[in-house]
């Protein structure tokens, strides 16, 4: 065994450190520079293993030293052990088998965030709020959610015993649930806000992204949409092949959605529009976070270089490396930067990543502030023109043109949402009370309800519960979020989102700018519309 992983180590190494020679197994020759470093890498290897004060595996020590090899050339090339491999796969496809359910911890519980309509949990009535209390028998409170989302996936066809915990209820529901292709889609929802505003939340790009994209925007005209809310935020980017998809719904055919430049001639490559998206002609807000990086940014930089829309939010992330993915031996993976992503005013998306720590732990304070400090333009932060002259920033990421910034929730709003106090107030409320349809909202003395509901569950004591919320304090968004919960559990996630829109600062800022993209967009078709030749005088 131990000259099996001897040999394994030498392996991986090789290829971790020569795999931009590696087509398939065939490995171009290593220098005798190489050779030498590499007896010195086996020799430690091997020491550490037999002289560490304690038993430590070959594969422990040989993954973890790729990760070290690999961090000291970018914070987005990663070395990919089996499952983590296995995962992104995963992510990357259409769909999966399973049951139909999204779940995170709450509370150190495995709860339902949302069955999703049609699939095996929503037809066996698995609600949002459920906690799945164990799954084969084995209990889930000691389980990751990763580990317990491994469990519930399986072959199609396949059956999984699952037990549910629902409040009101003196015993768990015993379930036996058969496994169906859940399909996995990014487009988390699409809907209209109000008579004329058409609203899409895109979560990430998978390879369904794009037609997920085409048949939201074609739903949504059906519905009178005049305008669109396009929610890009905490989306942290997916495969490029489904941003170009998507980007070509919304900017003009022939023009540039993204460049990518690389020191090999083959990773310097353009990539345009056709014709997808010729017909949109809406005005569009784009809403974008920090959490808005790499696919995402890619899509938001095309619609503000060519002044498709407006962008509103604060800046993005900044990150613009392309990762080509080899496949390694033991089913493991690598994710190597091969080359960077210019927007169509050639601004690089990659923000700067010298200082590792700076580059992982930045806020969006720091943001704003290095835009405060760089208001004319810098190295640092050149500036950059769109299609119209609007002068758009560079230095990393996309600059929003309208700012907002984000609102952040006090101590106890956060700990009633960990608590999911929410959606159990919302399913013991429901029980007492009628909800006639999804325009329903709580009366006055709900509020009251609330804060009885929080002593009685010991969730909050008296004192604490007249501290934060005796005046009324936050009463506007901890009404908001249960109602939202009260139509999830009645209605439709589209009436639970409408009902937090209403309390969304930058979805409401973005209602009241609409007249600025339509003037945008006004804009634009006359440049579209205008001669190439005048158009080049206008610009020079």
């Amino acid at each position: 065994m131990r000259k099996t992983w001897r040999i394994t180590a030498t392996v991986l190494f090789l290829v971790a450190l020569l795999v931009g020679a590696t087509i398939g197994d065939r490995l171009l020759a290593v220098s005798s520079e190489a050779r030498n470093h590499i007896r010195v890498y086996t020799e430690l290897v091997q020491v550490a293993h037999e002289n560490y004060g304690t038993e430590v595996e070959y594969k422990q020590l040989v993954f973890a030293s790729i990760q070290g090899l690999l961090r000291t050339l970018d914070p987005h090339t990663s070395f990919l052990g089996p499952r983590a491999y296995t995962g992104m796969r995963e992510k990357q496809q259409a769909s999966f088998f399973g049951l139909g359910i999204l779940v995170s911890s709450r509370n150190g519980m495995l709860t339902v965030i949302n069955p999703i309509e049609g699939t095996p949990a929503a037809r066996l009535g698995i609600r949002a709020g459920d906690v799945i209390s164990s799954i084969e028998g084995e209990p889930t409170e000691s389980m990751t959610v990763d580990e317990a989302v491994s469990q519930l996936k399986g072959p199609k066809g396949t059956q999984v015993n699952i037990e549910i915990s629902r409040r009101g209820l003196p015993a768990p529901l015993k379930m036996t649930v058969t496994r169906a292709e859940i399909p996995q889609t990014t487009v988390r929802y699409s809907h209209m806000l109000d008579t004329k505003t058409g609203y899409i939340w895109l979560t990430d790009f998978n390879r369904s992204s794009g037609q997920e994209m085409a048949d939201a925007i074609d739903e949504l005209k059906e519905k009178g949409m005049e305008r669109l809310i396009f929610d890009l935020r905490n989306n942290g980017g997916g495969l490029l092949d489904q941003a170009i998809e998507v980007a070509d719904l919304l900017v003009p055919n022939n023009t540039l959605i993204v460049e990518t430049r690389g020191r090999d001639q083959r990773e310097i490559q353009p990539f345009s529009a056709t014709s997808l998206g010729a017909d949109l002609d809406l005005p569009v807000i784009v809403l974008v976070n920090r959490g808005t990086a790499s696919a995402s940014e890619i899509v938001a930089g095309a619609i503000q270089d060519h002044d498709m829309g407006l962008v509103v939010g604060t800046p993005t992330w900044g990150k613009g490396l392309v990762q080509t993915v080899y496949t390694l031996s033991y089913g493991a993976g690598l994710a190597l930067t091969t080359a960077k992503y210019y927007t169509p005013s050639g601004r690089l998306i990659q923000r700067d990543y010298s200082d590792y720590y700076d580059y992982v732990t930045a806020d969006t304070s720091d943001f704003l502030a290095a835009l405060e400090d760089s208001e004319d333009g810098s190295a640092a932060n050149p500036i950059f023109f769109t299609d119209l002259g609007r002068e758009v920033r560079g230095g990393g990421g996309i600059t929003p043109d309208i700012l907002i910034e984000p609102e952040t929730l006090n101590t106890f709003e956060q700990f009633l949402l960990a608590r999911n106090a929410f959606v159990n107030f919302a399913v013991d409320y429901i029980d007492g009370h009628e909800i006639p349809g999804p325009q329903w909202r709580p009366e006055p003395k709900m509020f009251d309800e609330f804060k009885s509901w929080l002593i009685e569950e010991e969730l909050a004591t008296a004192e604490e519960v007249s501290e934060n919320l005796g005046d009324g304090e936050n009463r506007t968004y901890l009404e908001t979020m249960i109602r939202s919960e009260v139509l999830h559990t009645e209605f439709t996630r589209a009436d639970q989102h409408r009902a937090i829109a209403e309390a969304d600062k930058m979805i409401q800022e973005a209602l009241r700018l609409f007249d600025r993209a339509g003037d945008l967009l006004a804009q634009r078709e006359s440049l579209d519309q205008a001669p190439k030749v005048e158009r080049a005088i206008a610009f020079d």
